[in-house]
């Protein structure tokens, strides 16, 4: 009891922020570690994931690897390092659960469920993202707002619902400052894709403007609207939202909105902005079943009402602009066929356009 009682302390009345990240060499988790760096200083940050550090990790003291699927090296690193908050990012996307489901079980809910009672342990705060995966066709699917009839269809959406009745539980009942945030689909010029259902957006910018492919495939039909945000504004807007005093408030889990569009949208703005390519839609059934039941937009009243929460990019032509200047380039990319199902129905189109005696005349030489 008396050694807790110390754990508690140390961890309460540290000198300064001790931020833990687990996950954090996926999309979202250099970046937080580089704004909360400037923001709290070099020795404030310990990103950690279950993949050894990259060249960039090691350059910038990330040195440190941890599966927090093991409870005991998670809680040891906790307690050893005096961590103060534990932003906790591991997690399976849509897709990707739905092909695994045991791993996404052990992913996206025990470790979840280790990050809470360790941080109830020492009295950490905690922070863990949701997403627009977190709602269903019983939602208000055209504008959501933060709270509303949530009704997941995916496992992804269910273990998000989870983590946020569990942020708001254990702040009330426990006395803890765990907090939420739920994010759009997320653009970065740098991150790979990863298996979600709004990667389009980024594997658009990375085939046309960083390997100079003349086509895109789009897995999402041409009117499938959801709401976007660039990584930028999504690390930005979340450090501003750990270091808003608990008392300004009002939930334990808000929406982050930025923009929205449509993959003929952006297609159309990337033409606009860089020069035409052909945009090719091969909807996947499981995918676009997904968005269909996700928000098209997403209503952020309350984050802007609570904590003055305001993107810096709030429009698609402003998006467009940033990914064509800071995607990176591959000359070495090679060339990808078209598909032939693009190339039959080009066939078709043509032989529909012309006379039976154009046809015929065509066949007889075939």
């Amino acid at each position: 009891m008396l050694r807790r009682i110390v754990q508690r302390t140390l961890a309460t009345h540290a000198e300064k922020p001790r931020f833990l990240i687990t996950g954090g060499r996926g999309q979202l988790g250099r970046g937080m570690a580089k704004e909360l760096s400037a923001r709290h200083g070099e020795d404030s940050v310990i990103l950690t994931d279950i993949s050894y550090p990259t060249g960039y990790d090691l350059d910038l003291g990330y040195t440190a690897c941890l599966d927090v699927t093991n409870y005991k090296d998670f809680r040891t690193v906790v307690a050893e390092n005096r961590v103060t908050q534990i932003i906790h990012l591991p997690a399976l996307l849509s897709a990707t659960c739905e092909a695994n489901l045991p791993l996404a079980m052990k992913v996206n809910i025990d470790t979840a469920n280790s990050a809470m009672l360790i941080a109830d342990e020492f009295k950490c705060k905690l922070f863990i993202p949701s997403s627009i995966g977190a709602f269903g066709p019983g939602s208000p699917l055209e504008a959501v707002p933060d709270k509303c009839i949530q009704d997941p269809l995916t496992f992804y959406g269910c273990s998000k619902i989870y983590a946020e009745l569990m942020m708001g539980y254990m702040s009330k009942m426990r006395n803890n400052d765990f907090r939420c945030l739920r994010y759009p689909g997320i653009i970065s010029p740098v991150a790979e894709p990863g298996g979600g259902t709004t990667d389009y957006a980024v594997d658009i910018y990375k085939q046309i403007v960083g390997e100079s492919q003349d086509h895109f495939e789009c897995y999402l039909a041409p009117d499938a609207r959801l709401p976007m945000m660039l990584e930028e504004d999504c690390v930005t807007g979340t450090c501003d939202f750990l270091e808003v005093d608990a008392s300004k408030l009002t939930s334990r889990v808000y929406n982050l909105g930025a923009i929205d569009f449509s993959p003929q949208e952006v297609a159309a703005e990337l033409a606009k902005q860089y020069g035409d390519f052909d945009m090719i839609y091969n909807v996947d059934p499981l995918r676009q079943g997904i968005a269909e039941n996700w928000p098209k937009v997403f209503l952020d009243d309350g984050a802007r009402a609570d904590w003055g929460w305001k993107p810096k990019y709030d429009s698609t032509a402003a998006m467009t602009k940033y990914m064509i200047e800071n995607i990176p380039k591959n000359p070495n990319a090679v060339k990808k066929e078209k598909p032939a199902s693009d190339m039959g129905e080009s066939l078709l189109d043509q032989l529909k356009a012309m006379s039976v005696g154009e046809r015929e005349a065509l066949f007889s030489k075939l």
